[in-house]
């Protein structure tokens, strides 16, 4: 059903990436209003909720503030991606700092100084946080004390005390979800992590290449299961305000059996048999953020929100599969 002029206004910040795309899809056939902000946005097919589209350059002064003007709800998935990996994109660009950090400053200040109704509760703000901001190996269950390792995890963790802090303050109600590696096919841009890439790898027949031993666990969680996330953390706001909440499936995979599901995959597509998956060293680039294992406990999460993730990888692989063959062969070929 669409938003009337009463239903609350949603403001979504990064609306035209990979998340975001999906997020506003799933908002859009609830009762709000929805007003998308990005670099580079169009009105989606189904825009019914959809109440205004602002591609603007948030890095801009003043934009911060006219794009969550009268806002009940702001979720909050800017972040600075530009090279393909966010943790690299923070360790290589010195100015990352200003979106994955100062973003988030000013977002606070823009809310604590617009005018509300007297006796109207603060806004609700769901962050898009990271599961590596624990910077710990092994099951993940959110009371662990963080010991963030990368540039990106130490900003990300920087972004979600500034919004705990604004939190206690009574500026808004922040709400901060931590995420594992997410991937699968959304509504916008592919997802550019390590999923996607092998799997355009498989389908040009080039090996996988997996780093010496293969044992590292990632939890992956599909785009639509994050998305439905971000809709059940803004349905329970007050409960899960103040805090951050790991949102994962809590089924992790062994990188090396990944790799050959994508083969798998990519092969019944094509008809040729399923590329190499081949041991190397690890690069001399390597960061421990890279040799790290993971699950995501989000029992907590669940308990409150009765949230669960749904898309089976599988499915998901042979989704990313057939979406990444058909751009290929819809690219025009160089001659």
């Amino acid at each position: 059903m669409a938003g009337g002029a009463a239903d609350p206004l949603v403001v979504v910040l990064g609306a035209s990436g990979f998340i975001g795309s999906a997020v506003v899809a799933e908002f859009a056939g609830r009762p709000v209003r929805l007003r998308l902000v990005g670099r580079r946005l169009a009105p989606p097919p189904d825009a019914a909720a959809v109440s205004e589209v602002r591609a603007v350059d948030l890095s801009a002064p003043g934009t911060v503030a006219r794009a969550v003007t009268d806002a009940d709800v702001v979720i909050h998935l800017v972040a600075r991606i530009d090279s393909g990996v966010a943790w690299r994109a923070a360790e290589e660009d010195p100015t990352a700092a200003r979106v994955n950090v100062d973003l988030t400053h000013r977002l606070i200040a823009a809310l604590a100084a617009a005018h509300r109704p007297p006796g109207a509760p603060p806004p609700v703000v769901v962050f898009a946080g990271s599961a590596s901001q624990a910077g710990l190996a092994g099951r993940l269950r959110g009371d662990e004390p963080d010991c963030p390792n990368t540039v990106y995890a130490r900003q990300k963790l920087a972004a979600e005390l500034a919004l705990k802090e604004a939190t206690a303050r009574g500026t808004v109600h922040g709400v901060s979800l931590r995420l594992p590696t997410v991937y699968g096919v959304s509504p916008g841009p592919f997802g550019s992590g390590v999923v996607a890439a092998m799997v355009q790898r498989a389908l040009a027949g080039q090996p996988l290449t997996v780093w010496r031993g293969g044992a590292g666990e990632r939890d992956l969680l599909h785009v639509r299961d994050a998305a439905r996330a971000f809709v059940a953390a803004v349905e329970h706001a007050r409960e899960l305000s103040g805090r951050h909440w790991l949102v994962g499936t809590g089924r992790p995979v062994v990188v090396a059996d990944l790799f050959r599901a994508v083969a798998r995959a990519a092969a019944a597509r094509t008809g040729r048999p399923p590329v190499p998956v081949l041991e190397v060293d690890p690069p001399a680039s390597a960061t421990a953020a890279d040799a790290l294992g993971m699950s995501v406990d989000s029992s907590a999460f669940r308990s409150i929100t009765g949230w669960r993730p749904r898309v089976p990888l599988g499915r998901a692989l042979d989704e990313l599969v057939a979406a990444v063959s058909e751009r290929r062969e819809s690219e025009p070929r160089s001659s």
